[in-house]
């Protein structure tokens, strides 16, 4: 097994990643991208900027391939767009990479040669098998190992706050979207709309900035933005005292869109249904009867999810709660960590009983948020030194990552305020609510 290469799905930021660092080590790899170009899942955010530095979005092994081929290293101070990241550093990676990138290359199954996951018997004797879709054409490639990177944007969280889509979700398709939206192209979609934004995170502020933006250019837009935990509390994060100032900055803005009267802020609304009314437009119920209606447009930005199928026949170890492997959930799991700090950790973190197997990047967190490409780099360097058999280098953390400056406890949504303030990562009191116009009962 030692002449096969090692397979990497995806050719995201993980996966040019890895395949930098097996490069560099001398090992065969074959990096598989279902997409038609290196960064397929970013360019579809491309309108968007990141709150990383291009400083922070660079990995060292591929920026010393790069270096070789005479690349022209962006301003690492500056803030690039999703455009701007494919364009000037992952597609130039692919680029270097040459063959050893394949697009157009689907990954439909991972398993042991001719063993399904029950089997034991010869198991670690043979290679890992890839079962791979082109067009119409299907066939298996055999790997040492198989590193997935292949994240989690194919597979947004639904609208219902169960973590199914809600009734009448899917019917409703044509009235919701599940990215930030690009108003250069969908502005005349939102303006003078009534737009509901669903989701807590990074994504839900930078859309709440846009739309407030549009809001006070177009008349008639109104926003809602509904959130399933009961208070505001720390959604906006660490503002000033964040360690990466563009992501602080973001909370602070979304924070002054909401106090600025642009946005309608509703609490406690785990979505149940969606119901479209005779005028076409969309109500939205929620599971204790709360109602948020005369809505245009919905913007579902409740996180992601990976998925899982087509590692069905391999052997993951992976927590029933966060779909994360079981050693680097405890480290990442919001109901604990409110502070949204990702921890640095490696190849130990990340192995699974099927050997050779390894899921990095985005993928890695299952349904954790705040992922760092920082971490996606350190995982690859980890994992990558694993396989190659440098124990010693896989098991260093050679990473430090910003804090965002957030500290309050459990991350449990409605848990009473004495359990909030008592352990979590922090340990420190809950931060204060801020009142910007909380009305009853919706997400």
């Amino acid at each position: 097994m030692s002449e096969l290469p090692v397979v990497v799905v995806g050719a995201g930021p993980a996966g040019l990643s890895a395949a930098a660092h097996l490069v560099e080590r001398g090992e065969r790899v074959l990096v598989l991208e279902a997409g038609d170009r290196a960064g397929a899942a970013v360019s579809q955010w491309n309108y968007v900027r990141l709150f990383s530095r291009w400083s922070e979005l660079v990995d060292p092994a591929a920026e010393r391939l790069l270096a070789a081929a005479e690349w022209a290293r962006p301003d690492g101070d500056t803030y690039p767009t999703g455009a701007e990241w494919a364009d000037l550093y992952l597609a130039p990676l692919a680029g270097v990479l040459g063959d050893r990138v394949r697009f157009g290359a689907r990954v439909v199954g991972v398993a042991r040669r001719g063993r399904d996951r029950v089997v034991d018997a010869g198991r670690e004797d043979e290679p890992l098998t890839v079962h791979v879709r082109t067009g119409e054409a299907e066939e298996r490639i055999s790997a040492r190992a198989v590193i997935d990177a292949s994240g989690t944007f194919g597979s947004p969280n639904p609208l219902g706050g169960d973590g199914l889509p809600a009734v009448g979700e899917k019917a409703a398709a044509a009235r919701i979207g599940y990215r930030v939206p690009d108003l250069g192209a969908e502005r005349s979609r939102y303006a003078g709309r009534r737009v509901v934004v669903a989701g807590s995170g990074h994504s839900a502020l930078t859309a709440l900035v846009v739309l407030a933006e549009l809001a006070e250019q177009a008349p008639g837009t109104k926003v809602v933005w509904l959130l399933r935990r009961g208070a505001v509390g720390n959604v906006f994060g660490g503002g000033e005292s964040d360690q990466l100032p563009a992501r602080g900055a973001l909370g602070s803005r979304a924070r002054k869109a909401a106090e600025a009267g642009y946005v309608e802020t509703v609490t406690g609304f785990r979505t149940s249904a969606v119901e479209r009314g005779e005028d076409g437009t969309l109500s939205l119920e929620s599971f204790d009867g709360h109602r948020v209606e005369g809505v245009d447009e919905v913007v579902v930005l409740t996180g992601f999810r990976p998925d899982l199928s087509w590692l069905s026949e391999v052997r993951l170890d992976l927590d029933p709660v966060l779909q994360a492997p079981s050693k680097l959930a405890p480290l990442i799991d919001p109901n604990v960590h409110s502070c949204g700090t990702v921890y640095p950790h490696g190849e130990n973190e990340l192995r699974h009983p099927e050997p050779g197997v390894y899921l990095v990047g985005m993928k890695s967190y299952g349904r954790a948020p705040t992922f760092l490409s920082l971490t996606g780099y350190e995982q690859a360097r980890s994992v990558v030194a694993a396989i190659a058999g440098d124990h010693e280098a896989a098991s260093r953390v050679e990473l430090v990552l910003p804090e965002t400056g957030v500290c309050g406890g459990a991350g449990v949504f409605d848990a009473p305020q004495e359990q909030k303030n008592s352990g979590g990562c922090c340990g420190a009191p809950e931060t204060v609510d801020v009142a910007i116009g909380l009305a009853p009962g919706a997400r």
